[in-house]
């Protein structure tokens, strides 16, 4: 019963992604949404039964939309950590996505606290990638960019010395790009729980808790139904819940 009030009174979901962060969310040349969220969140709609609206949202200012009820919930590729749970609510993960750093190919980075202090390192602004380096490792240049396609271009440039972000992110926004052969990951795979979140989750507000009790019944019968590793393998050629 508390399935069919929940389902009952969300009609809609009023889901924004970053659209800026493949194959996650991008926005096409024509201006539509599309990537492995866009694709899951359409999914979830239709497994609960309620209409799905989807709007790109400026990481920045993401959280404070959803709390100013711009939207109902945000799937862009956030990851589950306890300073994000004081202001948000979580789902379950759909994801897990280890922090890497990436440079070019032909170097390599001493992760020794001489061995990173000066480095110019560039990170999505806001994320736990910057929160980390900020917090661990404060002789290192954080340049903060309000995209991952922005640090590229200065990777690429010779600007930075590396990029520090989502494993799946870096790959296909930069590896796997014209040119990306030229690029790297180097050094170990950043999944500390303390740091780095237990996976990615969609996030509504904290009074919503039927909404998080509704997307995770979708999330799981995805999953149960294999719908999810479907949509996912049209993007990823792993399983993203066994990235290490």
């Amino acid at each position: 019963m508390s399935g069919q009030a929940a389902a009952k009174e969300w009609k809609e979901i009023k889901f924004s992604v970053e659209g800026a962060y493949p194959p996650f969310s991008w926005t096409t040349q024509d201006g539509q949404l599309a990537g492995f969220e866009v694709d899951l969140a359409r999914a979830l709609c239709e497994e609960v039964q309620v209409k799905c609206t989807i709007r790109a949202q400026d990481w920045d200012g993401i959280i404070p939309a959803l709390l100013a009820r711009k939207h109902d919930a945000i799937i862009a590729a956030m990851t589950i950590t306890p300073e994000r749970e004081q202001k948000v609510r979580f789902t379950i993960p759909y994801a897990k996505v280890p922090t890497r750093f990436v440079t070019k190919a032909d170097r390599s980075i001493e992760f020794t606290q001489a061995g990173m202090s000066g480095l110019k390192v560039g990170v999505q602004r806001a994320t736990i990638g910057d929160k980390y380096l900020s917090e661990m490792h404060p002789d290192v240049n954080i340049v903060r960019y309000g995209t991952f396609d922005e640090a590229f271009m200065d990777l690429r440039a010779g600007r930075i010395d590396t990029v520090f972000g989502g494993a799946i992110g870096l790959q296909s926004g930069l590896l796997d790009k014209p040119g990306g052969d030229a690029f790297h990951f180097t050094g170990p795979s950043f999944t500390e729980e303390k740091w780095f979140g237990r996976g990615v989750g969609i996030a509504v507000r904290k009074q919503d808790k039927d909404l998080a009790e509704l997307l995770n019944r979708g999330i799981t019968a995805l999953h149960e139904k294999g719908i999810h590793q479907k949509i996912a393998s049209q993007y990823f050629s792993y399983d993203i819940y066994a990235v290490n």
